[in-house]
């Protein structure tokens, strides 16, 4: 019998599962309000980084000094909007607890590895598959510091990457400069992670991903899922605004949205947004050659097909909370800054691009990947916080062997949703 199986979601990892589990043999319908690859999805808006070294987790030792910083702080790298405070506080509290030791930010990075090692070259394999190769561009990832303390500073991080195989090499002044001519001055000292990838259109790349899905036989609602119908503990139909589906089997990829999904499956996940903001502008002349993440600012630089983003910030609020786009003028200062060729124009000459979109995220920096407690039939795949694009093929390729009852290509154990529950870790 050919399995039917509705995709929630067509962010990245929906796309990606639903072109899988075509591959695989499957009747496939895709459910998603929006278009894939679309403004509302937050893998449209990332740096669109695929990096292996991208391990290290939010939450470190230490960062619960720096939380009444953030409530007094609009202008940091990390704010948390006074007055969402009350109902986000059990989740910061989790999010503080994982990462209050070396020893849990250590197991978080181990599984991170887990998901990341090989992606650039599961990317590289997706892009050519769907007849676009030109997308996924493995020229490295640089990770430039104000000097050698500064870049020491960040040594915990560091030790996390070359103790899961990440390596990097280093850059003093002059080298920096020869590789970043665009880069300012101010910057000293380097780390180029030369495994690293990125893709130059996230949108149009998860478009592409999925008209490839639709094109082998993929079948595309426009809808938003409301829940399921589940009898004696098997998956009937999944329930949406246009009437029910009837199928064999449910991947939840709904982002953000997922989490109203696993409470109707039996799960409380514990998962809020960490939006995140971007701009866009004409790159400069020269323009960055290689993605550029500086130390000082935390933000993703990459070179698109539509121009320069400036990816990152961390804004913790309510997700209908409206937009506060002082975080975007914050990244565009930073992008500034950054590359003289657009300080000498006087800052963008054009009006830039503003994007936000939600990164669903849980407290422990982890995906959530496995089966619903409620129903097995249901496998979950979102919650991948800041590495939801460059875990997506992963992911992808767990979920269908998740729904087919084979033996997904990584140990799931830590993206368990059963890790949530009382009396399990934090």
């Amino acid at each position: 019998m050919t399995l039917h199986v509705a995709v929630i979601g067509s962010g990245i990892v929906g796309a990606a599962t639903a072109l899988t589990l075509v591959r695989d043999g499957c009747r496939v319908t895709l459910i998603e309000p929006g278009e894939p690859g679309g403004p509302q999805a937050a893998s449209y808006g990332n740096g669109g980084w695929i990096s292996p070294a991208s391990i290290v987790p939010m939450s470190m030792p230490g960062l619960w000094r720096k939380v009444p910083g953030y409530l007094l702080d609009p202008g940091g790298p990390l704010t948390i909007r006074w007055s969402h405070l009350p109902r986000l506080a059990p989740w910061l509290l989790r999010f503080l607890r994982a990462g209050s030791s070396v020893a849990k930010v250590e197991r978080t990075a181990r599984a991170l590895r887990s998901l990341l090692v090989d992606a650039p070259a599961r990317h590289a394999a997706l892009a050519a598959e769907i007849g676009r190769p030109e997308l996924i561009r493995r020229q490295g990832l640089l990770y430039p510091y104000a000097d050698r303390a500064a870049f020491a500073a960040d040594a915990l991080a560091w030790r996390l990457r070359w103790d899961n195989g990440v390596r990097w090499l280093e850059l003093g002044p002059d080298e920096l400069a020869q590789l970043e001519p665009a880069l300012a001055r101010h910057y000293t000292f380097g780390a180029l992670v030369q495994e690293g990838a990125h893709c130059v259109d996230p949108g149009g790349y998860v478009a592409a991903i999925a008209a490839t899905a639709l094109a082998q036989g993929a079948e595309r609602l426009h809808a938003a899922a409301t829940g399921f119908a589940i009898e004696g503990g098997r998956l009937r139909a999944v329930q949406t605004n246009e009437g029910p589906v009837a199928c064999d089997r449910a991947v939840v990829a709904a982002g953000i949205r997922a989490k109203d999904l696993a409470r109707q499956a039996g799960d409380r996940i514990p998962l809020e947004s960490e939006r995140g903001y971007h701009v866009m502008l004409s790159p400069p002349d020269p323009a960055p050659r290689t993605p550029i993440m500086p130390g000082d600012t935390k933000m993703a630089n990459t070179v698109m097909a539509q121009g320069l983003r400036a990816a990152g910030q961390v804004e913790l609020a309510s997700l209908d909370a409206p937009p506060n786009w002082r975080r975007a003028e914050i990244l565009l200062g930073h992008i500034v800054s950054a590359y003289p060729g657009l300080a000498a124009q006087g800052r963008p000459p054009e009006e830039p691009q503003r994007w936000m979109g939600n990164r669903p995220s849980t407290p422990d920096g982890l995906p959530v990947i496995g089966t619903a407690s409620g129903c097995a039939d249901i496998v979950y795949a979102f919650g991948h916080g800041h590495v939801g694009l460059a875990c997506g093929p992963v992911t992808a390729r767990a979920a269908s062997d998740l729904v087919q009852g084979l033996a997904p290509p990584v140990p799931l154990s830590p993206f368990s949703p059963k890790r949530f529950r009382r009396g399990r870790a934090a």
